[in-house]
């Protein structure tokens, strides 16, 4: 066994014991190559998380209510200038019928989020949220990601605090960790202009969660970002995590770069994904859940993350269009995310954004559950 081998090899019987790993013992399994090590540690670390039979998906649907944008992220193939004649912001009859279709498919939830609109009020934004709630009071609104509110705080010349309340009160259930790209400065300023930077995301997020709020993480990742730079974004996620503790899960996926000012940087692999997935699960021992990204990744993909430290298969996604416009589109039923889960091994049940069951679990036979996949063991 090479030394480097050796020396990963205890870095991931650290992990798996409930040890946190250092910046630098993370970078070291980043560096590393061998992925079914990493995979098969992060899969411990799941299983000692998650020892339940369970593995979990939800449905819900992405509305984005418009695509004015006044950033300009080289990375975005959906956004569009104020000013550009495709600018839309969909009406409130609109945003109703796409709820009641989410409500008939079996969804509890929609992800609420758009572009940095410069002429939207912070009472638009309420308005919007009343209407909803009073016609759909069992949806939760997962909605606004921190570089929106950021840019209502800028809109509304308010608090930070006082926007979040207001919004909360109108129906505000919960916040996405969407615009969090790579939560390191200099990578910020190299891809995108006229957006939130790093410290501002996390307050953001740090705010949410004192008001009592819960919220998921991101990364996306495969750009202009050094491994470093990924280790860094983990830890100042870590790093809130433990302050806060207002994180429900952690959801990472690879930078999509067709039809983007980007399109020249070549698309980081399955490898790469994975390997990236199972250390965010190592390193991030105060985050619950992992959710696999199968929506950039496809279905088998999307399945494999399963074993490589997901607990759960993320969204059927009824409706998606940011990262469609980048040229990436993979469909799932949810029979389809019900089979992936079941395909290696575990029972499927549906949840809500807070990871609570929302169905009746169903009788299996153990015979019923045999994997296809193979179980990776530590």
């Amino acid at each position: 066994m090479s030394i480097l081998s050796s020396e990963i090899s205890s870095l991931l019987d650290k992990a798996v014991a409930g040890d946190r790993l250092t910046p630098e013992e993370g970078l070291a399994l980043l560096q590393s190559h061998d992925l079914a090590a990493i995979g098969a540690a992060a899969n411990a670390v799941t299983m000692r998380l998650h020892p339940e039979p369970f593995r979990t998906y939800n449905i819900d649907r992405n509305i984005n209510y418009t695509n004015a944008c006044t950033a300009v992220c080289d990375f975005c193939a959906f956004y569009r200038p104020p000013d550009h004649p495709e600018v839309y912001v969909l009406p409130i009859e609109t945003l109703l019928k796409k709820i009641e279709e989410t409500v008939e498919l079996g969804g509890d939830q929609i992800l609420l989020q758009g572009g940095l609109h410069p002429k939207l009020p912070l009472e638009w934004y309420e308005d919007t949220l009343r209407t909803l709630r009073k016609h759909f009071p069992q949806i939760n609104i997962h909605g606004f990601s921190p570089p929106e509110i950021h840019h209502f705080t800028k809109i509304s010349k308010l608090p930070l605090k006082t926007v979040l309340e207001r919004l909360k009160d109108a129906g505000l259930g919960s916040l996405p960790g969407g615009g969090g790209e790579i939560l390191v400065d200099r990578v910020r300023k190299e891809i995108t202009r006229g957006k939130v930077l790093t410290d501002d995301w996390l307050n953001v997020m740090r705010v949410w969660h004192e008001l009592g709020g819960r919220s998921t993480a991101t990364m996306m990742f495969g750009h202009v970002e050094t491994l470093a730079e990924r280790i860094e974004h983990l830890e100042r996620v870590r790093q809130l995590q433990d302050e806060t503790g207002g994180f429900t899960a952690f959801i990472c996926w690879t930078f999509q770069p067709d039809h983007t000012d980007m399109a020249h940087i070549p698309p980081a692999g399955a490898f790469e994904y994975l390997k990236t997935q199972a250390v965010s699960r190592l390193y991030l021992n105060n985050v619950p859940n992992i959710q696999s990204s199968w929506v950039t990744q496809g279905e088998k993909v999307g399945q494999m993350a399963l074993l490589f430290g997901a607990n759960d298969m993320g969204s059927l996604m009824i409706e998606e269009n940011v990262v469609s416009q980048a040229g990436t589109v993979h469909h799932l039923t949810v029979e389809g995310i019900r089979r992936c889960i079941e395909n290696v091994g575990y029972i499927p049940r549906q949840r809500n954004v807070f990871y609570n069951y929302i169905d009746q679990a169903a009788e299996y036979r153990p015979e019923q559950l045999v994997p296809v996949l193979p179980i990776l063991q530590p």
